[in-house]
């Protein structure tokens, strides 16, 4: 059984940076597409980044589509999310997770706790 920890989120400026990293336990993480997702106050969850398992595909929501990169680390079994360009409408909390099918959003794994990142106007 998967176990996901992220982390690396925090308060920052809007057009500040931050870098959050998703930690999994188990010996599959490298099998398998990786997401994040993130889920604001009374919104539904949002698929916003994907990467398939060897890093050569990448899957982005228009909304973070310039300002955010995805990358993973499979020695590490770490996925990364570089957010740039912050702005207020990217609060949330952010949760990683791996993708059924890259590019989808569909989760493999129970959710871990998630990472708050709150962008200030």
């Amino acid at each position: 059984q998967v176990q996901l920890v992220e982390s690396g989120g925090g308060l920052v400026q809007a057009g500040g940076s931050l870098r959050l990293s998703c930690a999994a336990s188990g010996r599959t993480f490298s099998r398998y597409a990786m997401g994040w997702f993130r889920q604001a106050p009374g919104k539904e969850r949002e698929f916003v980044a994907g990467i398939n398992w060897n890093s050569a595909r990448t899957y982005y929501a228009d909304s973070v589509k310039g300002r955010f990169t995805v990358s993973r680390d499979n020695a590490k079994n770490t996925v990364y999310l570089q957010m740039n360009s912050l702005k207020p409408e990217d609060t949330a909390v952010y949760y990683c997770n791996g993708d059924k099918v890259f590019g989808t959003g569909r989760p493999l794994y129970a959710w871990g706790q998630g990472t708050q990142v709150t962008v200030s106007s």
